[in-house]
């Protein structure tokens, strides 16, 4: 060996063995607990860790003491806000649901106060959702009839309700959050604009004034039932009411985006739509020429619901999972809008506390009828303009609500069906996200795979569909990325010591006799011989252009490994067959900068000794000047 192959400055370090109970801790910690959530007990007398404890799991003991005058102002003003805009959407989305109006109210009630307690998010409206309410209400009428067995459809309702609070609650419990990680953003963003066009296909029932609709969501099944309709089914009363108001609220919608000092147009316009329509059928008696109204809505507030969930019998399974379905689409919908909302005020909020208080109130709310209730975007957005501080503006939002369940209800007799089918198309045409989508378009074509997929899924099958294509598709993105992991050939830029792949920098020179190749990931049992055969089809494939170049084979096989974060047995039997196959044709693996976690591996399986610690460099530039004294030389 020459002298400059035994002056390369540094050897690869193996890091020292490590206790194994100590190492699998250090795992598990990183794995379930990386935000070190015992931090704040650290050296802590037993009376201040108790108080803590009390704080962590209800975080308004902690920002409440500091609670101001000034705050209290922006919270009353935020909670009226959204309180004209929840009302009318609760009592359109109970209906979603297939639900009787108050239950939408009574969502609106109880789980915002649960939150306000336990929730981090200091701006997320909490109450129904359209996308939930029509999830549910899909879900459940594939197992019951809402008006034939309306009293089994509501208490299997509520059993879905309690299962998707244990479900949160027990994923924020055990801190099992990244779960929801993987569905992704463009797999929401495909099922959120196809969910929101469904509903809106399912609010020209109301808005034409149809009796007789189909109960399917597809996109075919709605518009025959629309067309066919056409003649005998359409109201012209309705229509006049429905579409005047859709104008107007769509109107009031554009106000609020164009300037965001009248935010508070769009949020209190639903509520003036209630307030007029239902004001003009009562004077002109518009029922009575088949325009269809509300009718009645429950007075008085939420009512005992424990002894209505279903806790055996034939329902508990088909509660248990249909409430898990909603449960994990509510968390994403919730943790997504927690998250998006405390990075435009710089704070932070724990997902997985975020997750007991989003089960928890949906357990207590299961037990005071109510249905999933999860974080609106729509309101939230209303509650972060609106000046919120804290999460005070739910707990008057609330007491509005709380005031409307008491006195207000039979005030909504006369509320037109068409007002609340215009309020709900207003509230979900925000869901389609086309600047999103052609994003994922433009930076990942899979993705735009997925996106579409769950879309299409939704709209022209049903959302249960939709949801398994998006699941699935998400699913087969992570598979493919870990069993088909990215390699590349590298080359040296002219005039340094770097190497870099030669596709992204044309510039980069292949050193002769030498192949030097990367792999881009862990090597796993699922990947493994993949990246195997994948490296001697690149030492093929060289050989060939070699040999109609005339020139000479290689002789040495050089593999980056500094982005190999880790490698199983399955990776280190990998390698050892292709060291045996790299030998049958004459050329030595070499192996360039392994992580701590991998020079450990190839030390405890002894293939380091194989291969020869003199074949395991620092760098890809130390292990191309040391493969021979002619290599070295060209270097120079």
């Amino acid at each position: 060996m020459d002298v400059r192959n035994e002056q390369y400055t540094h050897k690869v370090g193996v890091p020292p063995k490590q206790n194994l109970f100590k190492e699998l801790k250090a795992t598990v910690k990183e794995t379930l607990f990386a935000d070190d959530p015992l931090r704040p007990f650290k050296d802590q007398p037993r009376s201040k860790k108790f108080i803590l404890g009390i704080q962590t799991i209800f975080p308004i003991l902690e920002w409440g003491r500091s609670y101001s005058l000034r705050k209290f102002r922006g919270d009353v003003i935020a909670g009226l806000t959204i309180a004209s805009l929840c009302i009318p959407q609760d009592i359109g989305y109970s209906k979603l649901a297939n639900l009787d109006p108050q239950y939408g109210l009574y969502s609106s009630f109880v789980p915002p106060l649960i939150y306000a307690f336990m929730g981090s998010s200091r701006d997320i409206a909490i109450g129904p959702v359209a996308v939930v309410s029509l999830l549910l209400g899909t879900l459940l009428q594939n197992e019951l009839d809402p008006k034939k067995d309306k009293e089994a459809y509501r208490r299997l309702a509520f059993t879905a309700t309690f299962f998707a609070g244990i479900t949160q609650a027990t994923l924020g419990f055990f801190r099992l959050g990244f779960l929801i990680d993987f569905l992704s953003h463009a797999a929401v963003v495909g099922f959120m604009g196809g969910a929101a066009i469904t509903i809106a296909l399912q609010q020209l029932k109301g808005l034409l004034g149809i009796q007789n609709f189909t109960k399917k969501t597809d996109i075919v099944s709605v518009m025959h039932s629309v067309f066919g309709s056409v003649h005998h089914g359409w109201n012209w009363q309705t229509i006049v009411i429905g579409v005047s108001f859709l104008a107007f609220l769509l109107s009031a919608k554009y106000i609020g985006k164009k300037n965001r000092r009248f935010f508070w147009v769009p949020a209190i316009a639903p509520l003036i739509s209630v307030i007029l329509s239902t004001f003009f059928v009562y004077i002109t008696h518009a029922d009575r020429k088949g325009v269809q109204i509300v009718k009645h809505i429950e007075k008085g507030i939420n009512p005992s619901s424990v002894k209505e969930i279903y806790f055996s019998g034939q329902y508990l399974l088909k509660g248990l999972r249909i409430g898990v379905v909603a449960g994990m689409i509510a968390l994403t919908e919730a943790v997504a809008i927690g998250r998006t909302f405390a990075s435009m005020k710089d704070y932070q909020i724990d997902g997985n506390k975020e997750m007991v208080a989003l089960g928890t109130m949906n357990i207590v709310g299961s037990m005071t009828s109510c249905y999933v209730a999860t974080g609106s975007f729509s309101r939230s957005a209303v509650n972060y303009m609106a000046g919120c501080q804290t999460a005070v503006s739910n707990i008057i939002m609330s007491f509005v609500v709380f005031l409307t369940l008491l006195f207000i209800t039979p005030l909504f007799k006369y509320t037109p069906n068409a007002i609340l089918a215009a309020i709900i198309i207003s509230a979900v045409v925000g869901l389609i996200d086309f600047e999103a989508a052609i994003l994922i378009w433009k930076i990942d074509k899979f993705d735009f795979i997925a996106c579409m997929g769950a879309f299409f899924g939704v709209v022209f099958v049903s959302v249960e569909i939709g949801l398994l294509i998006a699941v699935s598709i998400s699913f087969a993105k992570i598979l493919l990325q870990v069993t088909r992991p990215r390699t590349a050939i590298l080359g040296k830029l002219p005039g340094t010591t770097v190497y870099r792949n030669i596709q992204q920098y044309p510039g980069a020179t292949k050193v002769p006799g030498v192949l030097v190749v990367r792999v881009d990931s862990a090597i796993y049992f699922s990947n493994s011989n993949y990246i195997k055969e994948r490296i001697l089809r690149w030492l093929a494939d060289e050989e060939e252009q070699l040999k109609e170049s005339y020139q000479s084979n290689f002789e040495f096989l050089i593999v980056e490994m500094s982005p190999v974060t880790d490698i199983d047995t399955s990776g280190i039997h990998a390698l050892e067959e292709l060291y045996k196959s790299l030998q049958k044709r004459g050329v030595q693996l070499i192996l360039a900068n392994p992580g701590p976690v991998v020079i450990g591996k190839l030390h405890a399986s002894d293939f380091a000794n194989t291969i020869g610690e003199d074949k395991i460099f620092l760098t890809v530039a130390d292990a191309v000047a040391s493969c021979s004294p002619k290599l070295a030389a060209a270097q120079v």
